[in-house]
């Protein structure tokens, strides 16, 4: 096998808290899978937190952690995201979404102040957070005929797929998801069902 088809997230919300100086960082880590969840959890905390100042964040996505971002939202550049970014590289840490919410105490903190604060209340999220491995999986659609269905759904049952969602009709669609490793045996299988058609999704 030629990729790792495991990749280390975290199970549920988490938050930790740092405080320096009369500052006060809140860490919010989310598990996410994709950038469109971001912005809906961003205005909540804003909504939550209407006295707060800075609202930073980093995320990191997809099995392979090539896709990541980093915000400062106006403290000073290279102060706050990328701090929080690194305590998900650390961790290596995916798909995961990391929000320090900060109010501010009056007392200027500097930069390496700064950056220890991010850096130290992600690591606080982190460490109450259950991280956990997940497999790396494909989202694959399959179409076929309503006679067909006994054949298909003895196939799923075999080989343990997630089925995401079906719609049974004259005309049937599957959805499911199946681990990458698992995937040519499965497809194999599938092919020697007459008419059914697979079609590739996504990588999740």
């Amino acid at each position: 096998m030629l990729f790792d088809d495991t990749y280390k997230t975290i199970e549920s919300n988490a938050e930790g808290i740092f405080r320096d100086k009369g500052s006060k960082f809140i860490a919010y880590a989310y598990p996410i899978r994709t950038e469109e969840e971001v912005k809906p959890i961003l205005l909540n905390l804003r909504a939550e937190h209407t006295k707060a100042r800075h609202f930073c964040y980093a995320y990191r996505l997809s099995p392979d952690r090539s896709v990541f971002r980093i915000n400062d939202d106006g403290e000073p550049s290279g102060t706050a995201g990328r701090p929080i970014l690194n305590c998900l590289l650390s961790e290596d840490v995916t798909n995961v979404l990391m929000v320090v919410v900060r109010y501010f105490g009056g007392t200027l903190l500097g930069v390496p102040g700064l950056i220890a604060a991010y850096k130290n209340a992600s690591i606080e999220a982190l460490k109450s957070a259950t991280i956990v491995n997940k497999t790396v999986n494909d989202l694959y659609q399959i179409e076929f005929d309503y006679l067909q269905m006994n054949d298909v759904m003895r196939l799923v049952k075999e080989e343990g797929l997630m089925v995401l969602s079906q719609n049974f009709d004259t005309h049937c669609v599957l959805k499911f998801e199946v681990r990458k490793a698992q995937l040519n045996q499965v497809l194999a299988k599938f092919d020697k069902i007459e008419g059914l058609k697979h079609q590739y999704l996504q990588t999740i």
